[in-house]
């Protein structure tokens, strides 16, 4: 993600880049910014308050966002664009695995849900 992202900022905000693609660039490297930030949020929604729905919600996000980025930075920079695939299919998987828990939990994963289920047994 890094390299892809420099890769990007190195050639879309050179010289000589295109006004169209310099404000392109920046556009995505600000979408690239929020990114970062949903990616940060994931772990404490999902292991640190126990809510799998927005966690879940917080990775289809994420998923539709680099989809994006990929597709916007093939037009500067074919290879960064390849570079996302690998994230790509991890967030695929993250989302699987996230909603996997969710649904097998019930979507709830408190501690009082878990006790529940725990004397149930």
């Amino acid at each position: 993600m890094g390299y892809a992202a420099h890769r990007v900022a190195s050639a879309g905000l050179s010289a000589l880049a295109s006004p169209a693609t310099v404000a392109t660039t920046k556009h995505s490297l600000t979408v690239y910014t929020i990114q970062l930030g949903l990616n940060l949020a994931w772990m404490p929604l999902f292991f640190g308050a126990r809510r799998p729905v927005e966690a879940t919600a917080d990775l289809v996000a994420l998923l539709g966002l680099n989809g994006w980025l990929a597709y916007t930075w093939s037009a500067i920079d074919e290879t960064a664009a390849w570079l996302q695939l690998p994230y790509l299919g991890w967030l695929a998987f993250a989302t699987y695995l996230s909603a996997g828990a969710g649904y097998l939990n019930d979507w709830d994963m408190s501690d009082k849900a878990l006790e529940a289920r725990k004397k149930a047994e």
